[in-house]
């Protein structure tokens, strides 16, 4: 039986003393709901706070992204090491804000996906399609061949270690939720491909969750389907009480 990932993306929010206040109020809320592991992913300055304050919880801690090389005249960036060192388990790679905004790419997300893999890290992988694709009836397609780049050359071992978020870019930030259905359809696609690439058995456990503005309202609906086994939470996960609504949803 796969296990629901819960996992809060903040964005470019939260101070670390709001971090510390979010997690200190999130923490007795959660406790003790365990059918689900419960993931906040933060802004790098905030991931020491961040796990800190979640010690002794059942919160694990993510980062937002990550960059492919482990050391270098980067200016900026954060290298996977970096990320292990101070206690961070996760790490987003690919969400659509990267591509849309920053020249993310399937190459990019790959080898970003290689780094943080070979440091020990587990990946959150975003892919999912724009409205045009969607409206087009590409859908199918364009989520085939970015599972397939984004996961070139990762072994069958080192999958055991990735999450795939769907998002259907039309839908973030902009209120807008696929259908259960549709989320399931999508998810499904994606599972089947997983099966083609490494085979049944690694189809069967790998997590897929929805990314598409699943919040407080539509979390058990999403969640009852098949294919979904979770979700990457964005503006929901900003608040304590509609983030843990979701993970209640999760483990009834």
């Amino acid at each position: 039986m796969r296990k629901y990932v819960i996992a809060g993306n903040w964005k470019m929010n939260m101070t670390p003393s709001q971090t510390k206040a979010f997690i200190t109020e999130l923490a007795p809320m959660v406790a003790g709901l365990d059918k689900c592991d419960i993931v906040l992913c933060v802004p790098y300055v905030d991931i020491a706070t961040a796990v800190e304050a979640a010690k002794g919880t059942n919160i694990h801690v993510g980062a937002e992204n990550v960059h492919f090389a482990e050391s270098g005249a980067y200016t900026g960036e954060i290298s996977a090491a970096m990320l292990k060192e101070i206690g961070t388990e996760y790490v987003v790679i690919g969400h659509s804000e990267r591509r849309q905004y920053f020249g993310e790419t399937d190459q990019t997300v790959n080898l970003r996906t290689k780094a943080a893999l070979k440091a020990g890290l587990k990946v959150i992988l975003c892919l999912g399609e724009v409205k045009e694709e969607r409206l087009s009836g590409i859908t199918n397609e364009v989520v085939r061949m970015q599972t397939k780049l984004d996961l070139a050359d990762i072994t069958a071992d080192e999958l055991k270690n990735v999450i795939i978020a769907y998002e259907p870019v039309w839908a973030i930030g902009t209120g807008l939720t696929a259908t259960p259905d549709q989320a399931d359809e999508t998810c499904g696609v994606i599972r089947e491909c997983i099966a083609e690439l490494y085979g049944s058995e690694a189809a069967e456990e790998i997590i897929v969750q929805y990314g598409g503005s699943m919040n407080d309202g539509n979390a058990a609906e999403l969640l009852a389907k098949a294919n979904v086994d979770g979700g990457l939470i964005g503006g929901a996960s900003l608040k304590t009480d509609k983030f843990t609504a979701i993970v209640k949803a999760a483990n009834a």
